[in-house]
């Protein structure tokens, strides 16, 4: 299973873009974005919505990578961390019906 560092970085060698191109679009130091692209760093939310519009991915696909990583870094080192991603699921079905009006 691909990170979502690999990932960006892929699509990004794929298209033929340049560190720099793709880190001048985002307004970041080509530092940070190989960072990004080595998982040493972590991108923000609003950095993973433009790299998908930059390098053409689905940006409904990129942030659930990005999400579910983020999670799976939090809980990773626990022994019950399959219950925790149950029990998360099941509060998300709960909020979106309960507590969120749209």
């Amino acid at each position: 299973m691909e990170t979502v560092g690999q990932i960006i970085r892929a699509k990004r060698e794929s298209l033929g873009l340049l560190l720099r191109q793709v880190a001048s679009h985002l307004d970041i130091d080509q530092a940070i974005l190989s960072k990004i692209e080595r998982n040493e760093r972590k991108p923000s939310k609003d950095n993973i919505i433009k790299l998908a519009e930059i390098l053409k991915l689905d940006k409904e696909d990129l942030l659930v990578q990005f999400m579910s990583e983020k999670i799976a870094y939090e809980i990773v080192d626990e022994d019950c961390a399959s219950k925790v991603l149950k029990a998360a699921e099941q509060k998300v079905k709960y909020l979106k019906s309960n507590l969120i009006k749209h």
